[in-house]
């Protein structure tokens, strides 16, 4: 038995859990504009910083940084950003000047278009995938049945 203890410093320290990305508060300054989950936007959306839609909108979404569609989020318009993550129903185009991340739970109904895509297992797209060829930073070695000039990958039924 000792007879100066610290009782707190005995008791082991929890590690930090890291929150889901879509979670984190953002350092960066860029604004975030949310989209609650019992709210519906009906008309475009148009900011230079993050666009969360939780709930609905109707209408195309222009979003200098980010766009995060939320599961259970429904976007009936186009996406334009820099980023997009999604993880609810677009039903338009996406447009992202960096990349596109669909989730497990998400739908994709339209074109993607952007140099760079990750969809984790159960993202589903109907619609069709474009990557600038000049934007990969491999070359691509092509068959010579195939045509050099056709600049996108079509997804069938995922």
């Amino acid at each position: 038995m000792a007879i100066f203890s610290n009782a707190q410093r005995d008791t082991p320290v929890p590690t930090p859990i890291e929150p889901p990305v879509a979670n984190r508060r953002r350092s960066d300054g860029m604004a975030l504009s949310i989209v609650a989950k019992d709210m519906t936007v009906t008309g475009d959306l148009a900011t230079e910083g993050v666009v969360k839609v939780e709930g609905r909108v109707n209408g195309s979404v222009h979003a200098g940084s980010q766009v995060l569609v939320s599961p259970g989020a429904i976007v009936q318009g186009d996406l334009h950003t820099r980023e997009a993550v999604i993880a609810g129903e677009v039903h338009g185009s996406i447009h992202a000047s960096e990349r596109v991340e669909l989730q497990a739970s998400a739908a994709v109904v339209g074109d993607v278009h952007t140099p760079r895509i990750a969809i984790l297992e159960g993202g589903r797209i109907s619609g069709e995938v474009k990557m600038e060829i000049s934007s990969l930073a491999e070359p691509v070695n092509y068959h010579s049945s195939v045509d050099k000039s056709h600049k996108s990958v079509e997804m069938l039924a995922l």
